[in-house]
């Protein structure tokens, strides 16, 4: 048996006592960084949803990608904000991937999200409806709730100390696709008004694709598929791709030369490998740089300080 002075079992009990109001402040803080959650639409009033049908949102684990969601009938978003020393007034509204089927939930959300903050930037991850209607455009309806999450995050603009000129949209695969339609859709594509809130402007001061999905046809590869009408309004492009992408990096390149076209600032850039899905995620090759890039079209476009 160990004897100890009274003064060792004092300093004892005094370090598990400290350990003990640590080990609280993490888990408060851990607490405090899981985002707060907002519901884009007024309960009963989800344009599109089917009579009857249950508002929820279902997901599970992947080993990769971390949560993955199945299931959404109750759009919603998640706003994680820096800390208030860092905030610079900018938010992005992040369009997860996985082929309008699933949401990568913590690989291109949660993840995007927490980088942003260290940037200053109030990151806002958008539960999109998924899997995709068994009618009509893909997009359809995920559209409305990218476009609901722009005007809600403008809403809150004061609420949230933002600059409602300062919203951007960002995605991933099948959400690079989202949040592309969201910035240059045709305007014909929407939903009609349901309450205050969609006054606002639906479309976001600038964009970055991250190996956007579904953006030309194969026939046309030059061109933007027939849901894209770049005009003079366009905002600022950011687009990254890989050349060994299983989803073509042509896409990219149309975005880019509809943007040169109507001479709307945009980057496009295409590393020779890397593959598709890697989201903030380091790899040995050169395409995991592309954070410090976005970072830097940030600045320029003035969306943090600097450049």
């Amino acid at each position: 048996m160990i004897h100890r002075s009274p003064i060792v079992r004092s300093l004892v009990v005094l370090a598990l006592l400290l350990t003990s109001l640590a080990g609280a402040a993490v888990a408060r803080g851990e607490e405090k960084n899981q985002g707060e959650t907002v519901t884009l639409w007024p309960e009963g009033k989800v344009p599109g949803l089917a009579a009857g049908e249950a508002e929820e949102i279902v997901e599970n684990t992947d080993q990769r990608i971390g949560r993955r969601v199945t299931q959404v009938t109750k759009p919603q978003i998640t706003v994680y904000r820096p800390p208030a020393e860092k905030a610079n007034g900018s938010a992005v509204v992040i369009c997860p991937g996985g082929g309008y089927h699933i949401l990568a939930y913590d690989l291109e959300g949660v993840e995007v999200a927490k980088w942003l903050n260290g940037l200053g930037v109030t990151g806002i991850v958008l539960h999109y409806r998924v899997p995709r209607a068994k009618e009509g455009p893909a997009h359809q309806w995920p559209l409305a709730d990218a476009q609901r999450a722009v005007r809600l995050v403008r809403a809150n603009a004061e609420k949230w100390s933002l600059d409602p000129e300062k919203i951007g949209v960002m995605g991933f695969s099948a959400g690079g696709h989202l949040a592309a339609v969201a910035s240059v859709g045709r305007e014909e594509e929407g939903y009609s008004a349901v309450d205050a809130i969609d006054q606002e402007n639906p479309r976001p001061n600038f964009s970055l694709l991250v190996y956007p999905a579904y953006l030309n046809t194969e026939e046309k590869d030059t061109e933007l598929a027939a849901e894209f009408r770049v005009d003079d309004q366009a905002p600022p492009t950011l687009l990254i791709h890989t050349g060994d992408d299983n989803v073509s990096n042509t896409g990219s390149i149309a975005y880019y030369l509809a943007m040169k076209r109507k001479n709307r600032p945009a980057e496009l850039h295409i590393f020779p490998s890397g593959g598709h899905g890697y989201g903030l995620r380091p790899t040995e090759k050169r395409v995991t740089a592309w954070p410090e890039l976005a970072e830097g079209f940030l600045r320029e476009i003035k969306a943090i300080p600097g450049g």
